[in-house]
């Protein structure tokens, strides 16, 4: 990544970050310990506070309210919905398990996304689970990790909450290169659509105390959120270890997965 000054890195990210429209905004939250970390690379943290106030207001008024209406569904519609969105990841994380050189992960996804979308009627149901058959989450930002790229500066974006510009970069790619995408672009309609905004309501509704006390009961939310979601994305990339060290997504159903195929 070229090296660039702290204010046009900031302007980078929320010009890239604007791209991401088809997804519903929440911001990260982890449980763990805390433990030591890698520095922090936040120059624009003023502007961030402010986006960090604006996505507050957001989850208030917004995101909550519906998640909690959304937690009212009966089990089985949601665990279907779930699965639903699940499964239009799968293509791109095969592609991406592949991208970084682990091809039994990327068979074990394919095979997954084959027979939940035909048994599974679209991935409504999870017969490949019954088959063993769990796959590997992964993206674009891991894969970039991967490959070498560096973390880049920290930001906090309207809407869309904590990232980093690796991750950025790795999300505006996973959504543009999708191989679902490009061979059955209806599936990216209103039904894809839908899917995956339901999911992200039922995530934050399942974890709502910890979100919430992250976010509104925390002295300083911001700092706290910034500290989680950087620990938590670099223990999925394997750049920590150790007892101390283990910070869990709870958006997140197994954090080693990413692993399991290395």
């Amino acid at each position: 990544m070229e090296h660039r000054t702290s204010s046009i890195q900031g302007h980078r990210i929320m010009a890239r970050c604007a791209l991401l429209a088809v997804l519903v905004a929440s911001v990260s939250a982890c449980a763990g310990t805390a433990g030591p970390t890698q520095a922090i690379n936040d120059p624009d943290e003023a502007d961030n506070r402010k986006i960090h106030e604006f996505n507050k207001s957001f989850d208030r008024n917004f995101v909550r309210p519906l998640s909690q209406g959304y937690s009212r569904l009966p089990d089985p519609v949601e665990r279907g919905i779930d699965n639903v969105a699940e499964n239009f990841d799968l293509p791109k994380e095969a592609l991406n398990s592949l991208l970084q050189g682990r091809p039994v992960a990327a068979l074990e996804n394919t095979a997954r996304f084959a027979v939940n979308s035909t048994v599974g009627l679209l991935g409504i149901f999870d017969p490949a689970g019954e088959m063993g058959l769990e796959g590997h989450e992964t993206d674009f930002g891991e894969t970039l990790y991967v490959w070498g790229a560096e973390e880049g500066v920290y930001g906090e974006v309207p809407f869309f909450g904590p990232r980093t510009e690796r991750d950025v970069v790795g999300e505006v790619v996973d959504i543009a290169m999708n191989p679902l995408r490009l061979i059955v672009p209806s599936a990216f309609g209103p039904f894809g659509t839908a899917a995956e905004g339901a999911s992200i309501l039922g995530e934050r509704a399942q974890y709502s105390d910890t979100i919430d006390s992250v976010l509104y009961e925390s002295a300083d939310s911001y700092a706290q959120s910034r500290l989680l979601y950087l620990q938590n994305r670099r223990f999925e990339l394997g750049q920590t270890g150790g007892a101390d060290d283990v910070y869990i997504d709870p958006y997140a159903t197994d954090p080693y997965e990413d692993f399991d195929a290395q």
